[in-house]
């Protein structure tokens, strides 16, 4: 279990940056995928070439059997599913890691050059700043890191779908007591028989149901978090009004501040309309007092 721990620390990262589906599947990857694996499967499948007996002493007859029967061992072959369902996850959080540290810095930075925390707080409302990460390291799943979640979760569906239609090709989903092997070097058609058919059966068994199970927790994430996003399409199509008189988008904040735009700019009319009947008016009464000098002259 040692050649795992790597795998289990990176994957254990990721639970902070998933859903509560993407959680139980990392719990349903740890449990029932890698500690069975490395419990029990490695032991059932310990003896299956050595106790692979043909019914013949042709030399090479037995290895080439061996091989027509498993191109590739069970447990190799749930190692490599393993290993490759989980890569998406962890390019997923190779993703994550590099936004927070870039936001990190961003937030650094602006700290050095404004100290003044109100002037801060505007230009953190003013400018593009960071917003998948918040100051307790916490990370909000939206925007491109949604779409990195999605992608994920779409390749892993592909590969979770690729390796079981693999291995029922590759073996079925059952194993015989007896396997038939025609292929050269055999002189005729041999009869080979395997070593505890009945137990590594259930082992498939077991490992395409876990199998199953994961590729059904990333369908319903998937489908989680797409109704989700519709959800909050809706929500901020919500926020905007259609009227058949304008047919523009008009949201009721910026009619406020349009209302108070108007209301300021004929407050303004007004004072000048004002100011100018007060210039009228000293002008005329200068010119009636000037006149009244050249009568009393």
């Amino acid at each position: 279990m040692g050649e795992w721990d790597l795998l289990g620390r990176l994957l254990d990262k990721v639970q902070s940056h998933s859903t509560v589906i993407g959680k139980i599947w990392l719990t349903v990857l740890f449990v029932f995928r890698i500690l069975v694996l490395g419990a029990g499967a490695e032991n059932v499948w310990g003896d299956e070439q050595s106790d692979f007996i043909c019914n013949t002493e042709q030399p090479g007859c037995e290895n080439v059997c061996y091989d027509d029967a498993f191109p590739i061992s069970h447990v190799r072959f749930w190692v490599l599913q393993i290993l490759s369902v989980s890569t998406p996850t962890l390019v997923y959080l190779g993703h994550v890691l590099h936004v927070v540290h870039v936001e990190k810095r961003v937030r650094a930075r602006m700290s050095k050059q404004v100290p003044d925390q109100q002037v801060n707080q505007f230009l953190l409302k003013s400018y593009k700043m960071p917003k998948y990460s918040k100051d307790d390291g916490k990370v909000s799943i939206r925007g491109r890191l949604l779409r990195s979640y999605i992608i994920s979760l779409f390749v892993k569906i592909l590969l979770e779908v690729g390796f079981i239609l693999g291995q029922y090709y590759l073996y079925g989903f059952t194993l015989e007591a007896r396997y038939v092997c025609s292929k050269f070097p055999c002189p005729h058609q041999v009869d080979c028989f395997l070593s505890r058919p009945t137990e590594k059966s259930v082992f498939i068994w077991f490992m395409l149901v876990v199998a199953c199970v994961s590729l059904l927790l990333n369908v319903v994430e998937m489908g989680y978090l797409s109704v989700k996003k519709v959800k909050e399409c809706l929500n901020r199509r919500q926020d905007y009004t259609v009227t058949p008189v304008t047919p523009v988008l008009v949201r009721p904040d910026l009619k406020a501040k349009e209302q108070q735009v108007i209301d300021n700019w004929l407050n303004r009319e007004v004072e000048l309309q004002n100011r100018k009947e007060q210039v009228t008016k000293s002008v005329a009464s200068e010119d009636h007092s000037t006149d009244m000098e050249e009568v009393h002259i």
